[in-house]
């Protein structure tokens, strides 16, 4: 099913749901954006879980990324600027000296084309990023999908390039497993399968470390309460958690979030080799969809990606696709109840 959804410079902004009989997924197809999610509680009622606004004007005018495909390089890179192949490649400022999220006209604020599936179970968004589009060298094509498959929601990426260059998408949704409109998320427990995380300055930009969160405000290897965590003096520079995670070989969760009210559990099982966490410190109060009032810590961010500043950290995986290759990952949010 598809709805306009607003108009932007002249070009329509639709809405595409796709649903199966557990899940319900409404996308835009500004910023190939994930509006909502409804799945079902331990009663058997549907809830959203995903939070966002009701107009096309608010995603425009928003400082917080909702629900969005986030690109051409997802998270930070270092001082704005990158060398390769022995050129070295200047990019928008857009978080302090650095660049964050594609920088300043990112792919979340691109109209994408898509295509349905005739059952409605699927969408694919599409776009191409010119060459020299925010900085970035080389042409590059982008392939978003979403798919409900049984109890989970599933999101392939893929992109092709005609010249060497960074890529690192992801999805940037806020989950509230309470529902998008109820509030903190201190009742929630987060347990990740990550034994390292990748040490940072006071810029939040990789020192090339990793370090071991044993002893630290970031040990979730064991279900741990959110409230305990995010309010903690540790974590008070990032108002909570705005780290990410080297997740450990060998699982296949990466990482299993729950709500005991509603007994939704999320676990999210990724392709890549890192996993962001952003528990909403930086979100300032404002309206969003259906009256709902947020604010600081009313969601979790799980961006699952590559390392940040990794175009700029050898000794981090690569980021870069060569030309004529594919770049291809996949990250599903997997819902129970328990």
């Amino acid at each position: 099913m598809t709805r306009e959804f607003g108009t932007l410079n002249g070009k329509t902004v639709n809405a595409i749901t796709i649903k199966n009989e557990f899940i319900e997924a409404e996308i835009l197809s500004y910023g190939a954006t994930l509006r909502s999610l409804k799945v079902k509680d331990k009663n058997g009622n549907p809830v959203d879980v995903c939070l966002g606004y009701d107009t096309l004007e608010e995603y425009v005018n928003s400082n917080g990324y909702f629900g969005a495909t986030v690109g051409r390089v997802a998270n930070r890179i270092g001082d704005a600027r990158f060398t390769l192949d022995g050129e070295e490649y200047t990019l928008a400022q857009n978080n302090g000296k650095n660049t964050l999220h594609g920088g300043k006209i990112g792919f979340d604020k691109a109209i994408w084309h898509y295509s349905g599936s005739e059952d409605e179970t699927s969408v694919m968004l599409f776009l191409t990023s010119p060459d020299g589009d925010e900085g970035f060298p080389g042409n590059l094509y982008v392939e978003v999908t979403y798919t409900v498959n049984g109890n989970s929601l599933e999101i392939s990426y893929k992109a092709t390039t005609d010249k060497r260059t960074p890529v690192n998408l992801t999805n940037h949704s806020y989950f509230n497993l309470g529902g998008h409109a109820s509030g903190d998320i201190y009742a929630h427990t987060l347990k990740l399968n990550a034994h390292l995380f990748t040490e940072v300055d006071d810029g939040l930009i990789p020192t090339g470390r990793l370090a071991s969160v044993e002893s630290t405000a970031l040990d979730f290897t064991k279900e741990t309460l959110l409230g305990d965590r995010l309010n903690c003096e540790e974590l008070s520079s990032t108002k909570g958690v705005d780290h990410n995670f080297a997740l450990d070989k060998g699982w296949d969760i990466a990482a299993s979030l729950y709500c005991e009210k509603t007994g939704i559990q999320m676990d999210t099982v990724t392709t890549l080799e890192g996993v962001q966490i952003y528990t909403a410190g930086g979100l300032g109060d404002r309206n969003g969809k259906d009256g709902a009032k947020y604010s600081r810590h009313n969601g979790i961010c799980l961006e699952t990606q590559h390392f940040p500043d990794s175009i700029n950290k050898p000794e981090f995986p690569s980021c870069v696709l060569d030309a004529g290759k594919t770049w291809a990952h996949t990250t599903a949010y997997k819902f129970s109840v328990r």
